[in-house]
């Protein structure tokens, strides 16, 4: 049995064998960072994955060995996310031609679809398939779950309806690995992919015992084509960035997906046919500065996919319990925002928006300032709580951010537009935050000591000035959402 058949690991780098070099130095016996098996730097892991990035999905490993296509590793994330981030962009037409029941019912299907696809892969190109009908699915579903809580719900339950479902992601950043992790380890990588089918044929049918059918238009809005094909392309550039070797390759595609973005905003702001509400072009508006603050609090979430990798190498830890470290962040995040949601103050909400980006900030220079060589037990353990800490940022901030952008605008359409696009920003945000993350990683090259450092005080700074953009966003914004027009609160089974 090869170490790739054996591997239950959270990260990519658990799926090649150990290869050692000689230690850097007489205190540690660990390889470097070019010579930890499939570290970014680590050159048979390039050649076999083509540059494969951290991940925390443990069943690709089995299901690499199994059908093969290790070349195409890195892929499997990047199409799903492309796939993810189309599909949230796509959901507010979804909604006025569906309504509520159909749109969940199309989502949960073509999730199930992609599922049952990866389940029967024979070989590596139907397994990408699969996950890039996989991903459209899941962004019909995210951006829907923004969406609909603003139309089947009044507004004083919207933040709690937004925090209860923004901590089912962190709930799945923590189940998931685990529950990958028993399904590699029993070798029935095939046997997951179908319980997530099940999973989504079991709500597709309870869909319309728990959602008002929301109201629905024969008319069939036009696709705004050229904002879709360069968030498409920019997602695509920053994925790939994320995989790329070398650190040139990677910052090229960071800057190549920037300029597209560049172009995304200068296009939508003298179109009529916009993916995201008009109102985030218009002066004065606190729009844009809150869709920039969640932005940055989505993009410190990227880190959990390379705490396994610090946690390995510089913790000694093993891939499992160095997967759930990393889960450590979902928890905060899932945990704070069901306590912060109660905050109906407007002072106490803006604090909240404003303390959120520095407390996750907080928590990775703490992190930083705690990574070591060699680290002792006693040291390890402290980063459990201090992650936890920096996830709790988010979650003071998340739910209340989400909830503004519902209000932005009275006007249904727009409220749909704004609330789906939540989902869109979040996704594409924690892209970048990969790619950025990656580089960082490279730029600290030979030593995983470096690199650790480089990535938390990084990330540090990039989220400190989400406190910039929250204070932006307080100054503009007005005092009280307003209930939505034609609003109808849910019942059950209407």
């Amino acid at each position: 049995m090869t170490p790739l058949s054996r591997s239950i690991g959270n990260t990519d780098h658990s799926i090649i064998g150990p290869r050692q070099c000689r230690p850097r130095s007489h205190r540690s016996s660990k390889p470097c960072a070019r010579c930890w098996p499939g570290s970014p730097r680590d050159p048979a892991s390039r050649r076999r994955h083509s540059g494969a990035r951290p991940s925390r999905w443990p069943l690709l490993p089995t299901a690499v060995a199994d059908i093969g296509g290790a070349g195409f590793y890195a892929w499997n994330m990047t199409i799903y996310l492309v796939a993810m981030v189309i599909a949230t962009m796509l959901v507010s037409r979804l909604l006025a031609r569906w309504g509520n029941v159909g749109a969940y019912r199309l989502g949960f299907a073509v999730f199930l679809v992609g599922s049952l696809a990866c389940a029967a892969s024979p070989a590596m190109p139907v397994l990408l398939a699969g996950r890039g009908v996989q991903g459209f699915g899941a962004g019909v579903l995210s951006g829907l779950g923004f969406a609909v809580i603003r139309s089947a719900l009044p507004s004083r339950l919207w933040t709690r309806g937004n925090a209860l479902m923004s901590a089912m992601y962190g709930v799945g950043n923590f189940v998931g690995p685990a529950l990958g992790g028993l399904f590699a380890q029993l070798g029935s990588w095939r046997l997951a992919f179908v319980a997530m089918a099940a999973i989504a044929a079991a709500c597709c049918a309870i869909v319309p015992r728990v959602l008002p059918h929301g109201e629905r238009s024969d008319a069939r809005a036009p696709v705004p084509a050229v904002s879709l094909l360069l968030v498409t392309a920019a997602t695509a550039a920053v994925s790939l960035a994320g995989v790329l070797p070398g650190i040139m390759a990677m910052v090229s595609g960071i800057v190549v997906a920037l300029l597209l973005m560049a172009a995304f905003v200068a296009y939508e702001r003298r179109s009529e046919l916009r993916v995201l509400p008009r109102t985030t072009y218009q002066a004065g508006s606190p729009l844009k500065w809150i869709y920039l603050t969640l932005g940055l609090l989505a993009f410190g979430v990227a880190i959990e996919s390379f705490v396994p990798l610090f946690g390995q190498q510089l913790g000694g830890l093993p891939p499992l319990a160095a997967g759930l470290f990393g889960a450590a962040i979902s928890l905060g995040w899932s945990l704070t925002q069901l306590g912060s949601s109660s905050a109906t103050r407007q002072r106490t909400v803006r604090r909240l928006r404003v303390i959120g980006p520095l407390l996750l900030a907080s928590g990775f220079l703490l992190q930083g300032l705690l990574q070591r060589e060699d680290t002792p037990t006693w040291l390890v353990l402290i980063w459990v709580p201090v992650l936890f800490i920096a996830g709790s940022g988010i979650g003071l901030a998340y739910p209340h951010l989400s909830v503004a952008a519902m209000s932005s605008t009275q006007d249904p359409e727009e409220g749909r537009r704004a609330a789906a696009a939540i989902a869109a920003v979040t996704s594409l945000s924690i892209a970048f935050g990969t790619a950025v993350a990656g580089v960082l990683v490279n730029l600290g090259d030979p030593s995983m000591l470096d690199s650790a450092r480089y990535v938390l005080f990084g990330f540090a700074i990039i989220c400190a000035t989400g406190a910039i953009t929250a204070r932006a966003a307080n100054r503009s914004s007005r005092p009280e959402p307003a209930e939505p027009a034609g609003h109808a609160p849910l019942q059950q089974g209407s």
